[in-house]
């Protein structure tokens, strides 16, 4: 799945955001998102196998967070310019 695709998604990218802010465990994000579970995890799936974000275990709770820094650069004409990078974070704990 390309980036602009899995980007295309208002959901994942209301997660991007909560997790632009902290550290987030499955329950957080579906209450704050009004989500349920299977698609809850659906997404968060698919951002952690693109390694956008990566997921670690604290206690029983299975905290998500945000790994890449995306960037999305549009100009018009005549530089016409369409850039989307995504930038691995490099302090991986």
């Amino acid at each position: 799945m390309m980036l602009l695709d899995i980007l295309a998604s208002k959901k994942r990218l209301q997660i991007l955001k909560l997790l632009s802010n902290e550290d987030q465990y499955v329950s957080q994000i579906m209450k704050k998102l009004k989500m349920d579970g299977k698609n809850t995890k659906h997404h968060l799936d698919t951002l952690e196998n693109t390694n956008i974000i990566t997921s670690y275990k604290k206690g029983r709770k299975k905290y998500y967070k945000l790994n890449t820094e995306i960037k999305l650069k549009v100009t018009p004409p005549p530089e016409g310019t369409f850039q989307l990078l995504a930038l691995q974070n490099q302090n991986q704990n």
